[in-house]
This record gives C-alpha cells, structure tokens and sequence, in this order.
C-alpha cells in the first residue's frame, strides 16, 4: 500500500510596502503639539564648528539641519520656499555662562535695553554684566526635496548674514506676477522657491563661510504651495515653537557694521 506524501505547507511572505504605512498614517505623532517638538535650524557649518567632531563627511560650507542631522554639501544647496520672517533682539548671557538659552528674547514693539559696542564689535548690554544682544533675522522656510518631500525649518541670519536677510526680502518684495487679465501683482512670500548655497568669505577679522541665495522657480505644486501657506499662517498665529540656543563656537561673522 502507497504511503501518502504530506503537503509541505509553504509560508506566505509578507512584503512591506508604503502603502501599510499610509494605512496608518499619523498614528501617534499627529496628536503631537508644538511643545512637543523642536523646529530645525539650517545652519551653516564653520572650520570650528561642533559638529564637524562628530561628523565624518562633513566640511566647512556645508549646510546642517540641526534636528535630523543631514548634511549637504555647500555647493549643491537646499531648495527653500520662504514663509514667513519676523526680526529679534536676543539677548545672550556671556559664552561658556548659563544654560545656553536665551536670557531674553526682544520683538516687534518691544523695548530692547541699552546696549554699547565692544572691541569685539558685540552689543553689550549696559550694567547687563556681560550679557549681550544678537539682532536675528528670522526666516521660516519649507525645505523641498528632489522628490517633493517638505519638511519646515528656520534659518537665523546675524551678523554679516543680515545684509543678505535684508536683500532676499527686497527680492521677494520686488518680484511681480500677472493674473489672468494682465494685471500686475506682488505674490505671497511663499509663491516662490530659492536655492540656499554657501561662498566663502572674508573681512579684516578673518574668514569664514556665508550664504547666496539666488531664486529658483515658481511653486508648481499646489498642495506644496497649500503647506507654505498653512505652515506662513502657523507662524503669524505664534503655533510654532523656536527653541533657540547659543552657539559658542568662534565665529568672525560677529561683525554687525552698525550698532543698533
């Protein structure tokens, strides 16, 4: 009598794919608030910069992102749509004093204390006992990838890197659009995206490397255009948490021309 040959059971592989992710997209991480989470800065990063110790690829010039930790190449650049901006006063306890964070931050209308500048072209404040203020520039920006991903960052411009704050809103405030009947128009802060490199540069206290920006191209991409707009109006309404702190590292960018 013939034996029966068992049926060996064969194992269902089971492959991921994104589309068992977005089955449950933003679970556990859309309930999050804003003080919940921690806003990048875009930096760029200098010959004594922290961040070169720990970072094996990474140079003078290239472009940091302090939360994720990516690095690019100051030459390549990050394409950026420019949301919203507001301009501070913050005020610095001495380096290498304190917690790092600000002792006070000064906006809009805000009385900022009286300050006098020192040798090392820094603005202290008076009786402030070493305390100083820094004047920001404050862009918040929507960082595009090459694949449409977004992710919202803010980019701080002092120092030498105020003038090109200052430029980059006269660009934006100059471009003009036509609507569809020919008439002229200013578009939003956010209807455009720019590309963030990096250049070396110099003065009389030394070298270092600073940013150019140069505009890219009209948002194509409604729902894109849809988050500049929602993360601008997030900005106006004060929904966006900034947790600034201070880099110690020696930076001959500390050369505002005018006191303030």
């Amino acid at each position: 009598m013939a034996r029966a040959v068992a049926k060996k059971k064969t194992a269902e592989v089971v492959v991921m794919s994104e589309d068992m992710f977005a089955a449950d997209a933003g679970v556990g991480v859309n309930d999050l608030s804003s003080e919940d989470l921690a806003i990048p800065f875009l930096k760029v990063l200098q010959k004594m910069s922290d961040e070169l110790d720990d970072l094996e690829d990474a140079k003078a010039g290239d472009i940091y992102n302090t939360v994720t930790k990516d690095v690019v190449k100051g030459k390549d650049g990050v394409t950026v749509i420019n949301c919203a901006y507001n301009l501070q006063y913050i005020e610095w306890e001495p380096r290498g004093t304190g917690s790092g964070a600000p002792h006070q931050i000064y906006g809009a209308g805000d009385t900022i204390p009286q300050t006098e500048r020192g040798e090392d072209n820094k603005d202290y404040v008076v009786g402030g006992n070493g305390r100083y203020l820094e004047r920001t520039a404050q862009h918040y920006v929507l960082i595009v990838d090459e694949d449409g991903i977004t992710q919202q960052a803010l980019l701080p411009m002092k120092s030498t890197q105020f003038k090109k704050s200052k430029q980059w809103n006269s660009a934006m405030r100059s471009l003009k659009m036509k609507d569809q009947k020919g008439n002229l128009f200013t578009p939003p802060r956010f209807a455009h995206t720019w590309l963030l490199e990096t250049v070396s540069e110099e003065n009389k206290n030394g070298s270092w490397h600073g940013w150019q920006i140069s505009k890219d191209d009209v948002v194509s991409d409604p729902l894109i255009y849809a988050e500049a707009k929602l993360f601008a109006e997030s900005i106006q309404s004060g929904q966006v948490n900034v947790r600034h702190q201070r880099d110690d590292e020696k930076d001959s960018t500390d050369d505002e021309e005018t006191p303030f």
